[in-house]
């Protein structure tokens, strides 16, 4: 891991992050281990993000109600309150907030639970930092999208920032994970999205767990918004009409 720092300050992770500097990004790391703090936090400042850290989970939880993070990177295994306690608490308090969870449980079970309890991505340990960074980015991404987009489908715009979608007259308040669903739904009006490939951008699977969690969403979806709003494509997925 220590290699892979010392080349990416040696070049610069501007190179990496498509040449630009995300001085607007602030990231909270959370972690009891010393050389995960030191090791991450040192590459995220090198691209001139602002960095935050603790070293468990009550200096952590803190901090993230206390200030605005783009993203907080969390351990789960953590002496005194573990990460999935955080977690959970502070999606209650901040229902917006983006979490990365890294952590050395890797059994599936554990990534569907933190995952389902509202996590945005999650990785094992021990992990390689360039795998790490992608997925920071990819996250950044995708809040910058957010942030200055709205996105429209037949009769109903979504607000992916607010969690709204507008039907007419009328406003539906979505939770994040049915509003991020929609949304890659959206973005893909008129095609067919296959189960794994929302499974992958909406949940951040890497693999393809026995779960029906997609069907769950999209029947929460067809509740609030109507039963016509997303169309199931027989073997393939599902979809919305343009």
């Amino acid at each position: 891991m220590a290699s892979d720092v010392t080349t990416l300050l040696r070049f610069g992770l501007g190179r990496m992050w498509g040449g630009h500097v995300m001085t607007r990004d602030r990231v909270l790391v959370v972690d009891d281990e010393p050389g995960v703090l030191h090791f991450v936090s040192r590459a995220l400042r090198a691209e001139g993000v602002e960095v935050d850290t603790a070293d468990h989970g009550e200096e952590g939880y803190r901090l993230a109600v206390e200030h605005s993070y783009s993203l907080v990177i969390l351990d789960l295994v953590m002496p005194g309150t573990d990460g999935m306690s955080v977690l959970k608490r502070l999606l209650r308090r901040k229902p917006e907030q983006a979490i990365l969870v890294l952590s050395c449980l890797t059994d599936t079970s554990s990534k569907v639970r933190a995952l389902d309890e509202g996590a945005v991505d999650y990785l094992g340990k021990p992990f390689a930092l360039n795998e790490l960074l992608a997925r920071v980015r990819a996250r950044m991404r995708e809040r910058a999208t957010t942030e200055t987009l709205t996105l429209s489908a037949r009769d109903f715009v979504l607000d992916p920032v607010r969690h709204e979608a507008k039907l007419g007259t009328r406003t539906v308040l979505l939770t994040r994970r049915e509003s991020t669903l929609l949304a890659e739904l959206v973005r893909h009006a008129g095609e067919s999205v296959s189960k794994q490939r929302l499974l992958s951008e909406v949940w951040g699977y890497d693999f393809d767990p026995e779960t029906n969690v997609v069907d769950v969403y999209v029947r929460r979806l067809r509740k609030k918004l109507g039963p016509e709003v997303v169309s199931t494509v027989r073997g393939v997925g599902y979809g919305v009409d343009l």
